[in-house]
């Protein structure tokens, strides 16, 4: 009898999370590789995602939800899940059929996941129906998710905080870079094509507030504008004001390159032209593009913090945010210091991995 373990892709067409939705997609391929003998991998996918999710190639079956993406999301919080049936649901977000099973007399298991704890900490500066959306799937998860992983032993503390009730069933499963990240042979003229020079600071300014992101960029600042600085993940409409914070730290706008989501190889082009990439922000927050510089052995510079401290151990240079250019300057402030911080970047990026995180997962529905 052949075991299927049912992964829900909702954001194959639909895409509200660029991180997530690769995150999604990287583990899907993953549990396909390692999937144990009589186990295969099946999807369930919003209405109108069929034919995306049959591309992914290796999938046993695709069921497709009876609606489409903003309508599913809005009935699962509710817990309205029609003919989408049980079996083993792995979720690699909050977004799951989350309802009512037994898994003891039919083996029904469901388990999500959740990177980041955004709608609990800074509540104010996201949408208001985005932080009601996940705190109802979190109320719904206490009580019929069978397990919840989260990427970092910082972030589970944290989610015992917010949900005490769900903290036995949580489990530190890390996220990686895309597999096989790499600078694409391509990378100087993708680079020309995003008008991005060829030596920069990459500030990841995704999920940071304006304190944040203002410190990474006083950080650069301070080594006299002898980089350019390249502030990737900059949401929609928040140019303006990272011109205004690069100004008010003291640099010329000419040498501050806003960017929004960019493609896989685009960042890995970008992040090619890296002398180091800071980290500014606080938040409990899987760092992406932290685990993408390790993967490339970009020298690493983040602001101190539970998840920044677990992710880089060893492998960059933590700081407090006052104190954030001058361990930039330290790191940049020899050939000799730059190799060593790469080195130890690519040593701790060999603790990332897609496959590790697919058998990991199929160890714990196992275990359930």
């Amino acid at each position: 009898m052949t075991v299927s373990l049912r992964v829900v892709l909702d954001q194959l067409s639909d895409v509200v999370d660029a991180d997530v939705a690769e995150a999604s997609v990287q583990l899907t391929r993953a549990l396909i590789a390692v999937a144990p003998k009589d186990c295969d991998v099946a999807a369930i996918v919003p209405a109108g995602s069929e034919g995306a999710a049959r591309e992914l190639g290796g999938l046993a079956a695709v069921a497709k939800a009876p609606l489409a993406r903003t309508r599913l999301a809005a009935a699962w919080q509710l817990g309205i899940a029609p003919g989408v049936g049980g079996g083993l649901i792995h979720a690699p977000s909050l977004m799951a059929p989350l309802v009512r099973h037994d898994r003891v007399h039919q083996n029904d298991q469901t388990v999500v996941t959740l990177w980041e704890m955004c709608a609990w900490e800074v509540a104010d500066e996201l949408p208001r129906n985005v932080v009601a959306w996940y705190r109802a799937m979190l109320k719904r998860a206490e009580k019929h998710a069978d397990a919840i992983v989260v990427p970092a032993h910082a972030m589970a503390q944290r989610l015992g905080e917010v949900s005490p009730k769900i903290a036995a069933r949580v489990r530190v499963i890390p996220g990686a870079a895309p597999a096989g990240f790499a600078v694409p042979s391509d990378a100087v003229g993708r680079r020309r094509d995003l008008m991005i020079p060829d030596e920069v600071i990459v500030i990841a300014g995704g999920r940071c507030d304006d304190s944040a992101l203002a410190a990474g960029l006083s950080a650069v600042a301070s080594l006299g504008e002898e980089y350019a600085v390249v502030v990737l993940d900059i949401g929609e409409g928040r140019e303006p004001r990272v011109q205004d914070l690069a100004a008010a730290a003291g640099l010329r706008a000419e040498v501050v390159h806003s960017r929004g989501v960019l493609s896989v190889p685009d960042r890995a082009a970008v992040l090619d032209a890296a002398v180091a990439l800071v980290a500014p922000s606080t938040l409990t927050a899987f760092p992406w593009r932290v685990v993408e510089a390790l993967a490339l052995g970009v020298p690493v510079v983040a602001v101190g913090s539970v998840v920044h401290e677990e992710i880089l151990l060893d492998g960059g240079s933590i700081a407090d945010a006052a104190d954030l250019g001058d361990a930039l300057a330290q790191v940049l402030s020899s050939d000799e210091n730059r190799k060593r911080f790469a080195v130890r970047s690519a040593d701790r990026g060999k603790a990332f991995a897609w496959w590790d995180h697919a058998e990991r997962v199929w160890a714990l529905h196992a275990e359930l």
